[in-house]
């Protein structure tokens, strides 16, 4: 299974998803930053597969199974205008299941959310990754 990690700013959820499902068997990890700083930390945590921009992520939108990130990765000019318009349509028209986890920042608020913490949502991310992965085996 091909799970795209997209991520900005400083990485911080790009390196913590990273980590989260590095060691997932029959997984590739493409992680893919808005910025260099971003995929550097997603790097750093264990992503065998990089790139960095706009076209990266309209290109690893065509081919993976799973694009993971904030919500903010399907909103054009959120991440503080780091997400452009094409890489919002590349994540919101991609054929992938999308999991999005909802930070409320960037004047962005998710209602309904529990307000958990980043961890307890990579973790859940997580899980739901590692379900879809053994259904993709049976």
């Amino acid at each position: 299974m091909r799970i795209l990690i997209i991520d900005g700013q400083g990485g911080g959820l790009g390196k913590l998803l990273v980590s989260a499902v590095k060691d997932m068997e029959n997984v590739r990890i493409t992680a893919v930053g808005t910025n260099s700083i971003a995929t550097s930390a997603m790097l750093k945590a264990g992503a065998k597969e990089a790139a960095t921009g706009e076209n990266a992520v309209i290109v690893a939108c065509r081919t993976a199974d799973v694009i993971v990130g904030a919500v903010g990765i399907a909103i054009a000019d959120s991440l503080l205008g780091e997400i452009t318009p094409a890489m919002a349509n590349a994540v919101g028209g991609s054929t992938a299941q999308k999991i999005l986890i909802p930070m409320n920042k960037c004047d962005i608020t998710i209602c309904g959310c529990g307000g958990k913490t980043m961890a307890a949502y990579v973790s859940e991310a997580a899980e739901l990754i590692r379900t879809m992965a053994a259904d993709s085996q049976a």
